[in-house]
This record gives C-alpha cells, sequence and structure tokens, in this order.
C-alpha cells in the first residue's frame, strides 16, 4: 500500500515532469535531469539558430523531434530514420532510409537539420553528400555535434569533432560555415561529465528507483555546477558540443 502511494503520488508525477524537461530542462530539470547542463546548452544553441530554419525542412536522424517547435519558420518539418523495427515503433519519422541514399530527390528542401547524429555516421562525406544533394542552393543546414562525452548507442559510436575537424568536414562537403557555438564552455562541463559517470553506473533501470536517485545524487552536482559555472571563467578549448550553422554553397 505504501509501496503504491510512493509511487503515485511521488515518483509518478516526478517522472512525467523528468519527461517533459528532458530537452529544455528549466528549474525542474535542475533536479530530475541527468543531462543538464548539455541539453540546456544544446537548446539555447538550437533557438538561437532556429531562425535562419525555414521553408520546408528535413531533420535527419530525428528521433522524437525534441526541437521541432523551435523552428517557426519551416513551412514543413519531416523526420528521417534508419529503417529499423525498433525506429518505426519508437520515433516519429515520417520517412525511413537504408542508411546510404536519403529517399527523395535533388533539391527537394530548404533546409536540414541533424542533431547528435554524425557523431554516429561511419561515412560522413557520404552523409554530408546525400544533405548536399537534397538541399536547395544556398539551402541551410543546423548540425550538432558533441566534442566532449561518453562513448554512447554502443556500438555505432564512431568518432569526435573538434571544431577545426567538424568544420573543415563540412566546408570540404560543399557547404560555407555561418554560425559556430561551442556549448557548455565553463565549469558545468565537469559536473556533467560526473552526472553521467553516477548515471550509467549507479542508475538501476527502474523509472521509480531512478526518478528517486537522480534527486539524490546528481541534483546536488547539477547545483553545484550551476553555481560554479556562473562563477569560473569559460573555456573556448574545453566544451560539450560544437553547433553548426552552415548553407550549401551556390555554385555546387
Amino acid at each position: 500500500m505504501i509501496k503504491k502511494i510512493i509511487r503515485n503520488f511521488i515518483t509518478a508525477p516526478l517522472i512525467r515532469l523528468a519527461e517533459k524537461s528532458a530537452f529544455r530542462p528549466g528549474a525542474a530539470g535542475l533536479f530530475l535531469n541527468p543531462f543538464y547542463f548539455a541539453r540546456k546548452g544544446l537548446h539555447r544553441a538550437i533557438r538561437c539558430m532556429a531562425g535562419e530554419i525555414g521553408g520546408r525542412t528535413l531533420d535527419v536522424g530525428c528521433g522524437k523531434k525534441p526541437y521541432a517547435d523551435l523552428f517557426r519558420n519551416s513551412s514543413e518539418y519531416l523526420g528521417l530514420e534508419i529503417d529499423s523495427a525498433e525506429n518505426r515503433r519508437n520515433k516519429n519519422a515520417e520517412f525511413f532510409y537504408d542508411g546510404k541514399r536519403f529517399p527523395f530527390e535533388s533539391e527537394s528542401f530548404e533546409s536540414v537539420v541533424t542533431n547528435q547524429v554524425f557523431e554516429h555516421v561511419f561515412n560522413p562525406g557520404a552523409f554530408l553528400s546525400e544533405i548536399n544533394r537534397v538541399l536547395k542552393p544556398g539551402g541551410a543546414l543546423l548540425i550538432s555535434v558533441p566534442f566532449v562525452w561518453d562513448e554512447h548507442e554502443q556500438p555505432f559510436d564512431f568518432a569526435r569533432y573538434s571544431s577545426f575537424g567538424l568544420i573543415s568536414v563540412v566546408e570540404g562537403a560543399g557547404f560555407t560555415v555561418v554560425r559556430h557555438k561551442k556549448t557548455v564552455n565553463d565549469a558545468s562541463l565537469i559536473f556533467q561529465l560526473i552526472a553521467v559517470f553516477i548515471y550509467k553506473k549507479f542508475l538501476t533501470g527502474n523509472e521509480n528507483i531512478d526518478i528517486i536517485l537522480t534527486v539524490a545524487l546528481i541534483a546536488p552536482f547539477n547545483i553545484v555546477g550551476t553555481l560554479l559555472g556562473g562563477m569560473l571563467p569559460r573555456n573556448d578549448d574545453l566544451y560539450l558540443d560544437n553547433v553548426i550553422l552552415a548553407r550549401k554553397n551556390k555554385n555546387v
């Protein structure tokens, strides 16, 4: 009876609140989100560049489209995922593909978005070539990629890109980078990595237990990281993610 009361009136509401703040963590995320700094930094950077994304837009590796509502200038927002039974069940994609060629005509889109996908691409040149193909000349590409992060979604985690490496790869594929943002380039990065370590090593997979462990074990690091991140100087050499806005060269 006590367990049922705790689950219904304490843990269940906290789980719903954690899910709501998963990709845009506010005050609740400080206590409930193990990826608080990473997700907050990404949301802020993507929101700043979202105004440049418009027209018919393709989200490659869209997942559940957590940032879709930021792209208010998009006339149509379509998701694309690798074709698998799991992705068809769990992802909010309208289209699926074989991992090689996108199922669209050339120059079909004004914009392409791909968030936290590029590190999972084994052939980055071919991937960017497909993005270039489906984009109209002058079309926008918004791409985010981790720089400092743990291996994840194993074994499909293939690369980390410095800012110089990512810009070189993107521009080598027929784009011009127009904006670049490094996220979480302060002391809160250290506390985010500690939180990820705790999340991977101590959480159980049981939602009811894990929400309590997150509040007890991870929230203190989120709070201290917030304080020290605001007090100590920033360091552009050490950061979590690269977020780049580029445009397809018109002569390509």
